[in-house]
């Protein structure tokens, strides 16, 4: 039996029923204005149309409590212009072709202006010169200023919206909202600003189109159809001016409601409730109901309008005395709810470890006033950036908060709920830091620089002048705690990069290069490993940028060995460029000091691999002494003021880095194939042991 496949059927009902569909078709409407001969009858309900539609934006306009709530006005206003020229062409093409543009034209041109086509003239000009010269040209100036304000502030409203984001008083997802708002407002103002062009030239448009109904329906009445010239000139002025009272009357509501919008600023209320309210003032209303009623004694002034103005001002104004003067409502009994038991749930919640947290005590707390230039808040967004921009990963939200546990001028810094370090900040001192030789000393308070352990001085403002000129570097105490901060997160920067933002960066590198993840995660490594990698480049300050290039490397490595620590070596080889340029300095060199032969063959005799990692099989109080002599070889290169660096070969880099990471931190050890070919290296000495075998 053969089952014939039904062929798939077009729903019209579905299509009818969307929104988009009923805009192509009031789009369709519109074309065929211009292009189709329509029978009076339709053009009657088009123009009852335009203007019903006119009334309710122009109600609408007024409702709204901020102009964002109808977002779509300037595209609005374009599609109602256009629909008015259509009208506008259609009755044109009725009263000069058939000298009759319907009942409604008629009706405008018979009533509205008594059927005198000079007065017709004269009140279409008014409409006319009150439209282009007084609303349609002072809300295309407002929407004007108004975009130009809107987008000089939006560089400020950014830096609020990461102010408060840096500040953990909101969320990654409301700081999008608060940005896309922001975007929103802008965009909002400039198409206002475009869209009042539109208002105006529709009014240019109908002073033309009505001179163009006259001349030619005077033409076609008396060459044409025979009339007599104040018969032709009677009927098709009155068609004309009708014609265009009838449809310039919505066009003035529709450009007093562009007015309202542009005008209108952010309440909590419609524009009625707005006016009631900020108006309702007893004391004007007491004044100008007593003028009122003192004109009505004035002689020659007549009495009644005077007498019901004055009796609708003293209505108001009672209204108003009473409503100030009404007695507060009874206060409703509150029924006693005993608390809720808290759930473990609630309880959970509570448990948070942040990332990242700056403690500061009370006597610290106007460095992060919003009101300063330079308030914390901005220092932690620039922070934030550097970080992206050196190390290739986003930092998490440092979250700022008042320890009254703390010294007033005390400040520490929590990574994952634990202190890593904390220094002390004097605000209405500056730190002069020692450079080198200075010629003499400075009054001060003794201190230590927290960031690197520098002897510093805390100066007055009077003598920060005399410290520059005496050498000192000489810094304010935001930026003392902005470097230390910044080198904390340097130093810990493996700490913070979770599992999370480790996807988050897959996720963005998928959008640019997917080839560079698929086929690496999950496959050959997962999400876990590919964190231990990075974490293990970060712990040496080796930067993450090229996400892209570290999985290459990754994918070539992969197949032979899922250890991080050997993967992290693999990617540190190809990164001889970057990491030569890290440490060089600005004289062109990289001041390094090495292992002697001796000790060099003493340690590679001595490699072995434990558990899956490399490390050295040496006596312990061997180890001590290589320990010992490396500290006294960095203290050498410290005095001579260069970083300590290490070069070794490339089998000793890991297992040497591990021996010596817990007693110098801050030891750079850099292997020979990763420093690039032209980069020229300085030797400042050996580490060599005196051992009796080595000799």
């Amino acid at each position: 039996m053969a089952i014939r496949a039904s062929s798939p059927t077009f729903d019209w009902r579905a299509l009818l029923r969307s929104n988009d569909a009923l805009t192509a078709i009031g789009l369709m409407v519109v074309v065929a204005l211009m292009l189709i001969q329509l029978p009076p009858g339709v053009v009657d309900v088009l123009i009852v149309v335009n203007l019903a539609f006119s009334l309710g934006l122009m109600l609408l306009s007024m409702s709204v409590s901020k102009p964002l709530d109808i977002s779509v006005f300037p595209s609005l206003l374009l599609v109602i212009t256009l629909f008015r020229l259509g009208l506008n062409v259609a009755v044109s093409r009725l009263i000069l072709i058939s000298g009759e543009a319907g009942t409604v034209v008629s009706t405008f041109g018979s009533l509205v202006v008594g059927g005198n086509y000079v007065v017709g003239v004269v009140v279409f000009v008014m409409l006319m010169v009150i439209q282009f010269a007084v609303i349609t040209s002072g809300a295309g100036r407002v929407a004007e200023v108004a975009a130009r304000f809107t987008l000089d502030a939006m560089p400020g409203k950014q830096l609020a919206i990461d102010a408060d984001l840096n500040a953990g008083m909101i969320t990654e997802a409301d700081a999008r909202a608060r940005r896309r708002a922001v975007q929103v407002e802008a965009d909002f103002y400039g198409a206002m600003d475009g869209s009042s062009k539109f208002v105006r030239g529709d009014a240019i448009a109908a002073v033309i189109v009505i001179v163009v109904n006259i001349v030619g329906g005077f033409v076609v009445g008396v060459l044409q159809l025979g009339m007599a010239l104040d018969q032709a000139l009677s009927t098709y002025v009155l068609l004309t001016v009708g014609a265009g009272l009838a449809i310039q009357v919505p066009a003035l509501l529709v450009s007093s409601a562009a007015g309202l919008i542009v005008t209108r600023s952010t309440s909590e209320a419609s524009l009625g409730s707005d006016l009631i309210k900020q108006l309702s003032n007893f004391n004007t209303l007491v004044i100008a109901t007593v003028i009122m009623a003192g004109l009505v004694l004035v002689p020659g002034l007549p009495k009644l309008p005077f007498i019901l103005v004055a009796g609708g001002l003293g209505v108001m104004t009672f209204g108003v005395w009473r409503s100030q003067h009404k007695p507060p409502p009874p206060p409703e009994e509150v029924a006693v709810v005993a608390p809720k038991m808290e759930t473990p749930e609630d309880l959970m919640a509570m448990v948070v470890v942040e990332p990242i947290e700056l403690e500061v005590g009370y006597g610290l707390i106007p460095l992060v006033d919003e009101e300063r230039e330079d308030n914390l808040l901005r220092q932690i967004t620039n922070i934030r950036r550097q970080v992206l921009t050196e190390m290739g990963f986003v930092l998490p939200v440092v979250r700022i908060r008042d320890n009254l546990r703390l010294q007033p001028q005390t400040y520490r810094v929590k990574i994952r709920g634990e202190e890593v370090a904390r220094g002390e900040l004097m605000v209405d001192r500056y730190l002069a830091i020692a450079s080198g030789e200075v010629e003499e000393s400075i009054a001060g308070i003794s201190t230590v620089e927290p960031a690197f352990g520098l002897p510093a001085i805390w100066i007055s403002e009077i003598d920060r002048g005399r410290a520059e000129l005496l050498g000192y570097t000489v810094v304010a105490p935001m930026a003392v705690l902005s470097t230390h901060l910044t080198e904390i997160i340097r130093t810990h920067s493996a700490d913070l990069l979770s599992r999370q933002m480790v996807m988050e960066m897959l996720d963005q590198l998928k959008q640019r290069t997917p080839a560079a993840v698929d086929g690496l995660i999950p496959d050959l490594l997962n999400l876990g490993e590919l964190q231990d990698v990075l974490r293990s480049l970060l712990r040496e300050r080796v930067p993450i940028r090229d996400l892209a290039g570290v999985l290459e490397v990754l994918a070539k490595h992969a197949p032979v060995t899922r250890d991080p620590n050997i993967l992290a070596e693999a990617v540190r080889q190809t990164m001889a460029r970057t990491l030569s340029n890290m440490y060089q300095e600005e004289d062109g060199y990289l001041y390094v000091f090495t292992f002697s032969p001796q000790l060099e063959m003493m340690l590679k005799e001595s490699l072995s691999s434990a558990g899956g990692s490399l490390t050295f099989n040496i006596d312990p109080s061997i180890a001590q002494m290589i320990l010992t002599a490396t500290g006294e070889k960095m203290e050498d290169v410290a005095q001579q003021g260069h970083p300590p660096i290490l070069l070794c070969p490339r089998e000793l880099r890991l297992a040497f880095r591990r021996l010596s990471e817990q007693s110098f931190p801050a030891l750079v050890v850099l292997a020979f194939s990763e420093i690039s070919p032209g980069t020229r290296v300085k030797a400042l000495g050996m580490v060599n042991l005196n051992l009796p075998q080595m000799q």
